[in-house]
């Protein structure tokens, strides 16, 4: 494969699913410049990835396979970079909070859902973002190697949780 062939690959791709990106980025980095630094990093994977695509899952499911395993290796390594680098961070947050537009609750109750989101262990997190942007427990279960059964059980567990953590009623 050419660069120019990858290119043109990876330039569909952005196209086609820049909204997996983002969501996985939103949902594992909670401040603005977080944010950005890891969406670089889900960026240059995928580009590298496409050589070693084979097709023998759609587009989106590698995508979100590559995005994910990009993210957790990020997520691994924040506790180190917020150890030494808090007070920036701190700093940053305020800044980003100020920034934000509390006025809208649709966007406050998506802010509220993706931070518990985050809060949520590796694999839980992964199950409600796939989820929330429609993948089929198949292709859930394809990207995490897990069973397609135990996907439901597990967004059972997840809706369960995050309906408690956000006050609203159990069902």
């Amino acid at each position: 494969m050419t660069v120019d062939d990858q290119e043109a690959v990876f330039q569909q791709w952005i196209r086609n699913h820049l909204g997996i990106m983002v969501k996985v980025v939103r949902s594992f980095a909670d401040v603005s410049a977080d944010r950005e630094d890891l969406l670089q990093n889900v960026f240059v994977n995928p580009w590298s990835s496409i050589p070693s695509f084979r097709g023998d899952s759609k587009e989106s499911t590698w995508i979100y396979r590559v995005s994910l395993q990009t993210a957790m290796v990020w997520r691994r390594g924040e506790r180190v970079r917020k150890k030494h680098h808090s007070k920036h961070l701190n700093e940053i947050a305020v800044v980003a909070q100020s920034s934000a537009d509390v006025s809208c609750q649709t966007s406050e109750l998506i802010e509220q859902l993706y931070s518990e989101i985050r809060q949520l262990p590796k694999i839980d997190a992964s199950i409600a973002l796939m989820h929330l942007d429609g993948i089929a427990y198949r292709d859930i279960a394809e990207v995490l190697g897990i069973s397609e059964n135990y996907v439901g059980v597990k967004l059972s567990r997840i809706r369960k949780e995050l309906n408690e953590r956000l006050g609203g009623t159990k069902r």
